[in-house]
């Protein structure tokens, strides 16, 4: 059986474990059926089928993803606004994530990547 995510902030744990695991499905798991993801930069991928199609050419060459700590969550009801400060130094990250009826937590909007704009 899969692990959920039973809070908002369980789903950056995850799709670390999983990224680095090479486990595409389960990064699309990971998201709502119709969710759409801000990537590649520039553009949109929109479902959990082009979200793991997506991760599956990602995921193909290797990467090895960080731990980031979380900013404070912003929970209203169901919704919540996840973050994290990128190591990686390319601005912010950031998800929408609604509770699912079993409690769980799963993505809805994700803009991995914010950077500053042009001076």
């Amino acid at each position: 059986m899969t692990e959920k995510a039973m809070t908002p902030e369980d789903l950056t744990r995850l799709f670390v474990e999983r990224s680095n695991a090479g486990d595409a499905a389960g990064v699309a798991a990971l998201y709502e059926e119709n969710a759409v993801m801000a990537y590649p930069p520039g553009s949109h991928t929109t479902g959990r089928q082009a979200i793991q199609a997506l991760w599956t050419k990602v995921l193909s060459h290797n990467p090895h993803f960080t731990p980031e700590p979380p900013l404070p969550t912003l929970i209203a009801d169901d919704i919540a606004l996840t973050s994290t400060p990128p190591t990686d130094g390319t601005g912010a990250r950031a998800q929408v994530v609604r509770r699912q009826p079993d409690g769980s937590w799963l993505r809805l909007l994700d803009q991995p990547e914010f950077t500053p704009p042009p001076s």
